[in-house]
């Protein structure tokens, strides 16, 4: 049974850090991504970070602020969110590929990955 698992959301005021934890299990993951949605809005890509760590991607709004990262071992992504800001206020969902092909592939659309987690909150007040 696959699941994702995501953590560490909450409250923080602009300016402040976050960081949220994706904990997979039960797939060999190719890359996992972040997407982020807020609220009356369509969902948006934050970043990906493939198994091999050979490349990380960013959504412009994040880039510079946020940093994905992995560790293997414990098959858990991570997304350092630092400076934010009011509009970074969103549903964050982890997100899994699973099929082995990671070249030649649109990173930014939902439709590439297999797996979604539940999600969980971020808050950014003013």
């Amino acid at each position: 049974q696959v699941q994702l698992v995501e953590s560490g959301g909450g409250l923080v005021q602009a300016g402040g850090s976050l960081r949220l934890s994706c904990a997979a299990s039960g797939l060999n993951s190719r890359a996992m991504g972040w997407f982020r949605q807020a609220p009356g809005k369509e969902p948006e890509f934050v970043a990906v970070i493939p198994s091999s760590g050979s490349f990380t991607y960013y959504a412009d709004s994040v880039k510079g602020r946020f940093t994905i990262s992995k560790d293997n071992a414990k098959n858990t992504v991570y997304l350092q969110m630092n400076s934010l800001k009011p509009e970074d206020t969103a549903v964050y969902y982890c997100a899994a590929r699973e099929r082995t092909r990671v070249t030649g592939v649109i990173w930014s659309e939902r439709g590439t990955y297999d797996y979604w987690g539940q999600g969980t909150q971020v808050t950014v007040s003013a």
